[in-house]
């Protein structure tokens, strides 16, 4: 297969990752980010800052852009290229403050009809004092129960690691899907491993256990398209930008196809994508 080949759909179904080589290309910080995604894709980005009750989060960011000719709210969990951008950024986990700056954001979306785009990468929420102190916990839980019930389309497209609530949060929409080399799960494998086998030097096999690719997710019906990405996933320093578009062709049609939906039967359609999920 050619390094560079863009998979198709149908050729997608026929391809299997090692869990754990995935782990790691979906870790990579040579992956794009959030904000390289609502670069390259939309236009005229305008950020937002703050969730009027604490202060701002820089692991997540947010505001309108445009995508194509429909303006929409974007909002993504934002890793850095190296140690002093990742300490700006609390390595992608949110504090409470980031959560409700989304849902501020969101709210503010649902008032003026606009489709909110997410882009899903984190290792988690952030679990320290002061998080836990400003309500972690409700900050998540609250999100969850919001987007729920948000009366516009909301897509969430995992770009590299989903981890736990801290992803689940931006991910209650009415489609999710996976770039190829992401993953998506309930804890990390180190994590997993350390509760299992009170060893996370076995993260390679719990990696295994875990069902955390797109595949995975897939087949399980928890994602609801695979974005296909270059062999061994998509960089900043390979043909990034034929994936993007693709990942652009489809976010177009699919927010009108839901935009075109009446809101009943748009609540209606995610209810029931939950309500199905382990049955």
């Amino acid at each position: 297969m050619d390094k560079n080949k863009i998979l198709l759909d149908e050729e997608l179904q026929k391809v299997k990752h090692d869990p754990w080589e995935n782990v790691n290309i979906a870790r990579s910080n040579e992956r794009p980010t959030s904000k390289d995604y609502i670069d390259t894709i939309f236009d005229h980005f305008i950020e937002f800052h703050g969730d009027r009750a604490y202060g701002d989060d820089a692991s997540t960011i947010g505001g309108i852009a445009m995508l194509n000719d429909i303006p929409v709210t974007v909002i993504g969990q934002q890793k850095g290229r190296d140690l002093d951008e990742n300490l700006k950024r609390n390595f992608a986990m949110p504090y409470p403050e980031g959560y409700r700056k989304a849902l501020r954001l969101m709210k503010q979306a649902e008032k003026f009809n606009r489709p909110v785009i997410c882009f899903v990468d984190t290792p988690g929420a952030y679990c320290g004092l002061g998080a836990e102190e400003r309500g972690q916990g409700h900050a998540i839980a609250n999100n969850l129960f919001e987007i729920s019930e948000l009366k516009v389309p909301v897509i969430s497209v995992v770009i590299g690691e989903g981890g736990s609530g801290g992803a689940l949060a931006l991910s209650v929409g009415d489609q999710i899907w996976m770039m190829e080399y992401a993953i998506y799960s309930i804890l990390s494998p180190e994590g997993f491993a350390s509760i299992l086998w009170k060893d996370s030097a076995k993260a390679k096999e719990a990696a295994e256990l875990m069902k955390l690719t797109s595949f995975d997710l897939f087949n399980l019906n928890i994602a609801d398209k695979i974005v296909p990405e270059p062999s061994g996933g998509v960089t900043m320093k390979g043909p990034y930008l034929e994936c993007m578009q693709y990942l652009k062709d489809l976010l177009v049609s699919e927010v009108r196809s839901l935009k075109a939906m009446p809101v009943k039967n748009l609540l209606k359609k995610r209810y029931q994508k939950y309500r199905n999920i382990g049955i």
